[in-house]
């Protein structure tokens, strides 16, 4: 009976050189909560301290920020991250969004 050769079959390797350029990774997304006529400020800045963990004074800063200029930009995250942010906001009744940083 004749003897059968088993092929030999290796994977084949692939080498990457360098990594992805910095223009390719996701920019992030930015959460972004807009002024009100219902909120009082207090409300918002305790709502900032709840939320982020800050301390008063930032949470403050981005209040006045949102009271004086229509809207402040809270954090930049990841996508799954900025939109626990919002729900999270939007929980406490504040009017907050997200959207993609350009950079």
């Amino acid at each position: 009976m004749p003897k059968i050769a088993t092929p030999e079959v290796l994977p084949d390797i692939i080498h990457k050189e360098a990594t992805d350029a910095r223009e390719e990774l996701d920019a992030g997304y930015l959460v972004i909560c807009w002024n009100d006529p219902v909120n009082l400020m207090e409300y918002v800045t305790h709502v900032f301290q709840t939320v982020f963990g800050w301390s008063r004074a930032k949470a403050q800063k981005h209040m006045l920020q949102v009271h004086n200029e229509g809207k402040s930009v809270l954090v930049r995250e990841t996508l799954e991250k900025a939109e626990f942010y919002v729900h999270q906001l939007q929980k406490y009744t504040l009017y907050a969004t997200l959207e993609q940083d350009k950079k």
